[in-house]
């Protein structure tokens, strides 16, 4: 373990260096959520620099009882929101732009992935906190993407770099969010306008349904300190990501063209299960991690570095804001964006 000293002058303790563990500190004690916020004021611009240095920052000892308390540090954290758009996994909505980090089973583990990789403008930031800690498992690991990209294929890394990656969604109150809860609108026109505005297909179905597609690119540059990182939903919303049953059972009943989700490379070629573990295994060996305790909180550079869910057991409650929003064209995309109407292969 290392320890990275504070700044000279300020009321600042050592931050804990860890293998396998974000970059971590412990807080002076407050008394009151308003005194947090007025030291989280006065060391701003250095939480900052070090989220540069570092993708993700974990406090350790905020006096944070519940959702206020999250949403008045949110607000000297991240003063600029940025809305939850293209909704994708259910989530509980907290008021004032605050909301559970998912609703997802609890045995389900949730895949390493950037927030909103796939829309043009994304959270440049996001705050996680602890409000109650599960009893087992369930922490928010992270993985420095500069890392992840560092240790991906070569070959791998050419092919998105040149080609992108594609996300088609089809969206169905049958087997998956439907277009009136992720676009928050019962108008398909308002839909169709967004889809124009944003760069996506689009085609309605029979049934009520509505199949999108778009093309990204998988590899960006962070606008602020310059560095290359692998930014994408690739493996996370890939088929050969599901249990290899209930991936089988959804091509029987629904085909290809009917899964909820799917991705691919924007070469259009076949994305492979062996190419899904390359990716998989150089998220891992970025991956790091710390046990939730109540009160902790966690600053995630959304460009710099990743994040997943381990499964947990009893009751967990980790409520997360998202902020600071970027363009997608300030980070030096490597494939321009476009609309997409064709299955990947």
């Amino acid at each position: 373990m290392t320890t990275s000293p504070a700044p000279t002058g300020t009321a600042w303790p050592d931050w804990e260096l860890s293998e396998g563990k974000p970059a971590t500190t412990v807080v002076p004690r407050f008394g009151t959520v308003a005194d947090a916020c007025t030291w989280l004021a006065s060391v701003a611009a250095d939480l900052r620099a070090r989220l540069h240095e570092h993708g993700a920052l974990y406090l350790r000892g905020l006096p944070l009882a519940g959702v206020e308390d999250f949403a008045r540090v949110r607000d000297v954290l991240l003063p600029r929101r940025t809305p939850y758009r293209e909704k994708a996994t259910p989530r509980s909505d907290f008021g004032d732009d605050v909301y559970s980090s998912t609703d997802l089973p609890p045995a389900q583990a949730i895949r390493m992935h950037n927030e909103n990789s796939y829309t043009l403008t994304f959270p440049g930031l996001l705050m996680f906190a602890c409000l109650t800690a599960p009893e087992e498992g369930g922490a928010t690991p992270v993985a420095d993407v500069r890392e992840v990209l560092r240790r991906m294929p070569a070959g791998l890394v050419a092919r998105m770099r040149g080609a992108g990656w594609v996300l088609n969604r089809h969206y169905s109150e049958h087997i998956s969010a439907s277009w009136q809860s992720a676009f928050a609108t019962e108008d398909r026109a308002d839909v169709e306008k967004y889809c124009t505005d944003n760069l996506i297909g689009w085609e309605w179905g029979d049934d009520d349904g509505l199949r999108t597609g778009q093309l990204r690119p998988g590899i960006v540059r962070h606008p602020a300190t310059g560095d290359e990182v692998w930014f994408n939903h690739l493996a996370f919303w890939s088929s050969w990501s599901l249990d290899d049953e209930l991936r089988e059972t959804l091509l029987d009943e629904f085909g290809a063209s009917g899964l909820p989700f799917e991705t691919g490379f924007g070469d259009g070629l076949p994305f492979t299960r062996r190419e899904l573990e390359e990716i998989n295994a150089a998220y891992e060996a970025a991956t790091v991690r710390r046990t939730w305790q109540a009160g902790d909180l966690m600053l995630v550079d959304n460009i710099l570095t990743s994040h997943g869910r381990d499964p947990f057991r009893g009751d967990r409650k980790i409520v997360v804001a998202m902020g600071e929003p970027v363009e997608l064209a300030a980070c030096s995309p490597t494939v321009a964006p476009a609309a997409r109407t064709e299955r990947p292969a």
